[in-house]
């Protein structure tokens, strides 16, 4: 009687977590969005110092060549880098 049961409460929450879900995920590998981090990097302190410097240069040229998921990727290295040497609030 108990294996008669879940498969309709499986059913059941699975089509509530699927109606939870605004829509499919939109990836953000555009040149725009390499745009966006090289300028919000721009405006850390620590962006000017290594490593974040070279990363974020070497993001910016992999996405002017066309090579934007790679781009941005160095360009979120380069964020992370730059946030650890940020001084803490």
């Amino acid at each position: 009687m108990r294996g008669l049961l879940m498969p309709p409460v499986f059913l059941v929450a699975l089509a509530f977590s699927a109606a939870a879900e605004p829509g499919p995920r939109i990836t953000t590998d555009t040149i725009e969005y390499c745009g966006s981090l090289a300028a919000r990097l721009a405006a850390m302190p620590a962006a000017r110092t290594e490593p974040s410097r070279s990363l974020a240069a070497e993001g910016v040229r992999l996405c002017g060549n066309g090579h934007v998921r790679t781009g941005v990727a160095k360009l979120r290295r380069a964020m992370r880098a730059a946030q650890a040497k940020s001084p803490k609030d």
